[in-house]
């Protein structure tokens, strides 16, 4: 998948967590997530997306040693945890079993209204089709158009053969 395919497909939703400000590096550049992630060779939307599958724990763990091994990175900054903890904070909530997501998973009683409304919609269109069917089978056949049928089975006679002697 190409990195404009990923971002189209991954959204807006790691914005506010890659555009975020990490602090400043030893030249007293400023550093954001996206920047830092991209200085190590790191595709930041992909790790955005693993980072916000992790649990929080995991995921901070890992932002932090990802910090910590920047190049430049000044050790007068703040402990990498920290940072990190505050950085995965911004993070869109990943749907676990246990937490249903914006929207996106349903529940028991959908997935049963979402059966029964396929069943209903499957039993309807089976209906029609027996329907016309029924109609089409039960419909007398209509007139012949004759001319065509006359034109091709017409036969022609035979003119005699020229007479010589005449």
């Amino acid at each position: 998948m190409t990195h404009s395919a990923l971002v189209s497909v991954l959204g807006r939703e790691f914005d506010d967590f890659l555009f975020a400000p990490i602090g400043e590096d030893r030249n007293d550049m400023p550093l954001s997530v996206l920047s830092a992630l991209a200085r190590l060779d790191i595709d930041p939307w992909q790790e955005a997306d693993k980072l916000a599958r992790l649990p929080r724990e995991t995921a901070t763990q890992r932002l932090a040693s990802l910090i910590a091994t920047l190049p430049n990175w000044p050790l007068m900054q703040p402990d990498p945890g920290t940072i990190a903890a505050r950085l995965i904070g911004l993070l869109p909530c990943e749907a676990s079993p246990r937490t249903p997501s914006r929207g996106t998973s349903l529940g028991a009683g959908d997935m049963t209204k979402l059966r029964a409304g396929l069943c209903i919609y499957a039993v309807f269109i089976i209906f029609m089709m027996a329907a016309q069917w029924i109609v089409v089978s039960h419909e007398p056949p209509g007139p012949l158009d004759n001319t065509h049928a006359a034109a091709s089975g017409t036969v022609f006679p035979r003119a005699p053969p020229p007479n010589p002697g005449q």
